[in-house]
């Protein structure tokens, strides 16, 4: 007897050809984004190539409809650039109106890697998933025409340009330092967020340390598979900072108020917006705190600890004691749905700037990025990156990780661009469940070990450290999520935050010299006037405009920005992250 088409299309020998279309299915992604202007984002490129991955792992008799599914993807991505309703295929309303099911995207469900019964939960969750169950009956799609038979679906009802400015500016935050050596260096920051998730995995972060010398903390950070460690890491990193940074006798002053239990003082000053999530409630977080510090007295003389030596520490530590506080929750048999474990089995990658005494330090662990704003000696402006991706486009971090391990793991560790297949980021906090061993992971409910999983830990929580000195031609800092660095390049980045700042010096008083005539001043009045349009004060907002409605030509386009905002939150995730941007205002731009 024959082989059936499903025995077909899963046998080895046709592995080439799985491969062909999942490459011809990034080619056609390219070609859409030129056509449509949609672009041609590493996040978009990924989404479709796991698409036709998941078309190519599945049955060979559901081959055609998932492969219908991608292309109705396509289809809806052209209508909704232009505007237009996304389409639905007839028969599938009740899916619709829920959102289709999806995970985040940097974290990949293991059906789409692993074969799993049809009825396992796991095997029901995709990564931006767009292909339901197949039919009973098979349908036609619905294409916009005004031909009979075919209708104009309604047309995408667009916000007003209030509505826009009001989602924009809902948590823009700025903030401006007072002058002398309590600034080390830094004026002020710019800082927003736009969520795409519902609700938001971004948080960010800023503070100023009261102890010891000193210094200036900003961070963003990026949570994936829920916001519950993105959350918690926001909260304690600068803590544990601070505790790196301080010198024993600081540190035994806090343990003698500890003791005695009367109040210390305090070790941060909070600069945050009102919208911002408050603290998580749970009391071992503070104990951790305290056991850090106790471990660094135990030093029997003071060590000369330098700034990127503690952040390496501090990263560390708390990822270390995140871990060992869900392992306590778990041997006591509480739920896993909240608490440390939730934070624990989630996950976040981090970006953070720390500035004394005029230098910078940026600590990154994951994909986000710093990149600096220098201002050329001939007025021109240049992207300076401070960080390096940790990611499969990284060829560094890619032999790190295959390093690690042994030779024989080497196929499985970073498929379709992912670690274990799985997660885009090589380094992150939480994550335990490329952390723990085998072990313990079968003891979590509602938790699988992930495939070939041999030699744990495959994913690190050690950042890479940046050290650079404040310069005069340095003229600002931008510490953004992947949301943006997927949207915008760094040079144009830049640009747009150099536009702005120029223009906001530009309105400054104007310096008349010695002996200008009235007919001169006006002239030098009428020359400033054109070369001031600033209709947004703040930069973090004004590249949240830019990433969601640039024109092509260094502008904004309102329609575009219009139709982007328009979109449901079921449908904004396909297209973006939740995007998180703060900008360092340095010196002041030279006019």
């Amino acid at each position: 007897m024959g082989a059936s088409y499903p025995d077909l299309w899963r046998n080895p020998r046709c592995s080439h050809v799985r491969s062909m279309i999942a490459d011809v299915g990034a080619v056609m992604w390219r070609m859409l984004g030129r056509l449509t202007g949609l672009g041609d984002s590493s996040s978009r490129r990924i989404k479709l190539q796991t698409d036709f991955l998941q078309l190519c792992g599945s049955d060979g008799t559901h081959a055609a409809f998932q492969l219908r599914s991608v292309m109705s993807h396509v289809v809806n991505d052209y209508h909704i650039s232009s505007g237009r309703q996304p389409i639905r295929e007839q028969g599938s309303e009740a899916t619709d109106a829920q959102g289709p099911a999806r995970m985040p995207c940097r974290l990949l469900p293991f059906a789409l890697v692993s074969p799993l019964r049809p009825h396992h939960p796991l095997h029901q969750r995709s990564l931006c998933s767009l292909a339901s169950a197949p039919p009973s009956t098979p349908h036609g799609l619905r294409y916009p025409s005004s031909s009979g038979g075919r209708k104009y679906r309604t047309q995408q009802q667009d916000i007003a340009p209030a509505q826009v400015d009001q989602i924009l500016r809902a948590n823009e935050q700025s903030h401006t330092f007072p002058k002398g050596s309590a600034c080390h260096g830094v004026l002020g920051f710019h800082s927003n967020t736009l969520a795409s998730n519902q609700p938001s995995e971004d948080r960010r972060s800023a503070a100023t340390c009261l102890a010891g010398r000193g210094a200036l903390m900003f961070g963003v950070f990026d949570g994936h598979d829920g916001s519950a460690c993105a959350q918690a890491v926001s909260h304690r990193l600068f803590y544990y900072m601070a505790v790196a940074a301080l010198p024993l006798r600081i540190l035994g002053e806090m343990e003698n108020a500890a003791e005695e239990e009367r109040p210390a003082p305090p070790l941060l000053e909070w600069h945050r917006h009102p919208s911002d999530p408050s603290e998580l409630g749970y009391g071992s977080s503070v104990q951790s705190l305290r056991t850090y510090w106790q471990d660094r007295l135990q030093q029997e003389e003071e060590d000369e600890v330098s700034v990127s030596a503690g952040l390496v520490s501090a990263f560390k530590r708390l990822d270390f004691d995140i871990s060992v506080e869900a392992q306590v929750h778990l041997s006591r048999g509480l739920s896993s749905s909240a608490g440390p474990l939730q934070v624990a089995l989630s996950g976040c990658t981090a970006c953070v700037a720390l500035v004394s005494q005029g230098t910078l330090h940026v600590a990154n662990l994951g994909d986000s990025r710093a990149v600096l704003g220098v201002q050329d000696e001939d007025g021109g402006w240049s992207a300076q990156s401070l960080s390096h991706d940790h990611n499969a486009d990284n060829p560094h971090e890619l032999q790190r990780i295959l390093g690690e391990h042994p030779a024989s793991e080497r196929r499985a560790l970073v498929r379709h661009e992912r670690l274990l297949g799985l997660l885009l980021p090589f380094r992150s906090f939480g994550d335990v469940r490329f952390k723990w061993s085998g072990d313990l992971l079968r003891h979590v409910p509602d938790v699988l070990v992930p495939p070939h999983y041999h030699t744990p830990p495959y994913l690190s929580a050690q950042p890479e450290v940046t050290q650079h000195h404040i310069r005069p031609r340095d003229k600002f800092l931008v510490l953004a999520t992947d949301g943006l660095w997927e949207l915008m390049h760094r040079q144009t980045v830049v640009q747009v935050v150099a536009q702005l700042l120029t223009g906001l010096q530009h309105q400054r008083p104007l310096q008349v010299a010695p002996g200008l005539t009235l007919g001169g001043l006006q002239r030098a009045l009428r020359e400033r006037r054109g070369r001031v349009r600033v209709d947004e004060l703040n930069a973090a907002s004004l590249l949240l405009r830019h990433a969601l409605g640039d024109d092509g030509y260094g502008g904004v386009e309102l329609t575009r920005l219009q139709r982007t905002l328009s979109l449901p939150p079921e449908v904004t995730r396909r297209y973006r992250d939740d995007i998180t941007v703060t900008v360092l205002l340095l010196n002041q731009p030279d006019a």
